[in-house]
C-alpha cells in the first residue's frame, strides 16, 4: 500500500514533532493519530529523557491523549482505535507496536525501519494476524538523517559507565 498525499501532510507534522524532540535532547521521533472524520486527535514526541521514564515514547503519549479524548466525548476507545491511523517517523518499537496491535488501530504509517527494536517487521511483527495495514518508507531518509544527528551528539542523560580502571 502506498502513501497518499494526506499521509504525507500528516507525516510533515510528525517530522515537526521529531525535530522538536531532537531540539529537546530526545531521540527524534514524532507521532500523530488521526481518527476517521475527526482529523488529528493526538500528537506527541519522545519524552524519555525529559520524564526519566523509558516508556514515554511518542506513541504511548498519543495513546494517552486518545484515551482522554474518548473520555471527554464519552466515546469508548474500543470504537475509536479501529478507526484511527497512526503516523510515526520511525517504525514503532516492540512495546509500542504491541500496544497499537492490542488497541486494534486501522493503519500504521511510518518513515524508517527500526533495525534494533522494530515491532512492525524489522525485529518482530507484533501486528501479524491483525487487520492493521502498514505503509512504510514515507520520507525514510529524512527520519534516518534525524536519528544520525541525534546519535552523532552526546546524550547528557545517558547512564555513566562504571567499571574498574585497568
Amino acid at each position: 500500500m502506498a502513501a497518499t498525499g494526506f499521509d504525507r501532510s500528516v507525516m510533515s507534522e510528525c517530522f515537526r514533532l521529531a525535530e522538536e524532540a531532537l531540539s529537546s535532547g530526545e531521540v527524534p521521533v514524532g507521532c500523530v493519530m488521526v481518527y476517521d472524520g475527526e482529523g488529528i486527535i493526538a500528537r506527541d514526541r519522545n519524552r524519555v529523557n525529559e520524564s526519566r521514564n523509558a516508556c514515554r515514547h511518542a506513541e504511548m503519549g498519543c495513546i494517552e491523549q486518545v484515551l482522554a479524548w474518548c473520555t471527554d466525548r464519552r466515546l469508548h476507545w474500543k470504537h475509536v482505535f479501529p478507526a484511527t491511523c497512526v503516523y510515526v517517523t520511525v517504525e514503532p518499537c516492540i512495546m509500542c507496536a504491541s500496544a497499537l496491535s492490542a488497541l486494534g488501530v486501522s493503519r500504521i504509517v511510518f518513515g524508517c525501519g527500526n533495525e534494533r527494536f522494530g515491532g512492525v517487521g524489522s525485529v518482530l511483527n507484533s501486528i501479524d494476524g491483525t487487520a492493521t495495514r502498514v505503509v512504510s518508507g514515507v520520507w525514510a531518509e529524512r527520519a534516518v538523517d534525524l536519528l544520525k544527528t541525534f546519535y552523532a551528539g552526546e546524550n547528557p542523560n545517558a547512564p555513566k559507565v562504571h567499571g574498574k580502571n585497568v
